[in-house]
């Protein structure tokens, strides 16, 4: 007769089983395409918000091939308002690399997919374990507050060094025994237990399957659990976009820079003082300047206070290449930035 209690890894194996999520689209496979498009999805983006996008993309790039094979543009058009297009880019970036080094095979390690554009140490941890079994760790943001506050592990994370001993603490309670079983099993069970108990407030510890030995529980102060102090500073900027419009009906838009804050993305032209963006109309001449109601949109760590200004002019005047004109039947399926989107729908056509 067992007289200790079951391990970490045997406790959220079997609660996993029994009550741990299992109706997601990326789960019961084990195609590391379909888990990978997921893990990156979901990098600070909510279930619900992943859903309809997950299943577009699938219907657009079923495989990796097909993604590897598409212009970056395609990818971002669909990747508008999911955010963080980085991700985007890198996606597209790793499915070619995947292709041309790999043979359209990801590669059965977590070492290995760590080398890949866009995928860090959790998230090839992630595709390591779903798919090929390997007894690896992930530390996502739910699995960290789960794993600090059951062990008590009360160091500093923006600490590097502490890091790593989180990572090497993860690492040792991995399962043992049934690893082609247990390793999906536990991986997920951790994911489900930080998305669905153990919540960053007011977590719902009289569920927790784990709640027994932890001891951030036990010390009756979970919340105080995983301690950073390094805390994000949120910044503010302005942005004016120009809205122009020409005789024909189309829509003046360049692509973004490759870094920065809609990397990749078509856009409104964006000025930072108002005074530059006067400057610039000057040249045109232009009339029937509107000024569109201001709104704020929010980012990480930033937030944008949109001035958009609406213009209707004749002629395109020469603009040049990345700057172009583009009709709705063409700006309706391009990479744009969420508001900027959003501010075409309704506006691009009452100038």
């Amino acid at each position: 007769m067992r007289t200790t209690l079951p391990t970490l890894s045997e406790q959220v194996v079997h609660w996993q089983v029994q009550h741990g999520r299992h109706s997601l689209p990326w789960q019961q496979t084990r195609d590391p395409y379909r888990v990978w498009l997921s893990e990156v999805m979901l990098q600070q983006t909510q279930v619900t918000t992943v859903l309809d996008y997950y299943r577009r993309f699938l219907l657009r790039f079923p495989d990796v091939v097909a993604l590897a094979q598409a212009c970056e543009d395609d990818v971002l058009a669909l990747w508008s308002g999911l955010g963080y297009y980085s991700r985007a880019c890198n996606l597209h970036r790793c499915a070619r690399m995947v292709v041309e080094k790999h043979n359209g095979s990801f590669p059965p390690s977590a070492q290995a997919l760590a080398m890949l554009p866009g995928i860090g140490r959790s998230t090839a941890a992630a595709i390591a374990a779903f798919c090929f079994s390997e007894r690896v760790a992930i530390l996502d943001a739910n699995v960290r507050r789960v794993l600090t506050r059951w062990l008590g592990f009360d160091a500093d994370l923006s600490v590097a060094a502490h890091e790593r001993m989180l990572w090497n603490q993860a690492q040792a309670l991995l399962p043992h025994d049934d690893l082609e079983q247990a390793m999906p099993r536990y991986t997920q069970g951790l994911m489900d237990i930080g998305a669905t108990i153990c919540l960053p407030r007011k977590p719902a510890c009289g569920q927790c399957p784990i709640r027994l030995q932890c001891v951030a529980l036990r010390q009756e102060a979970p919340e105080r659990y995983p301690v950073k102090t390094r805390k994000l500073v949120r910044k503010a900027a302005a942005w004016w976009l120009l809205l122009l419009r020409d005789d024909r009906g189309r829509i003046h838009l360049h692509k973004r820079p490759s870094s920065g804050i809609w990397a990749g993305l078509h856009c409104l032209p964006v000025f930072s003082e108002h005074a530059e963006l006067v400057q610039y109309l000057a040249a045109f001449g232009a009339a029937q300047i509107t000024e569109l109601p201001s709104f704020t949109h929010v980012l990480t760590h930033r937030d944008l206070h949109l001035h958009p200004i609406a213009v209707q002019v004749s002629g395109a005047f020469g603009l040049d290449t990345p700057r172009g004109w583009f009709g709705s039947d063409q700006w309706q399926h391009m990479g744009l930035p969420a508001p900027v989107r959003k501010l075409l729908e309704q506006h691009s056509v009452s100038l």
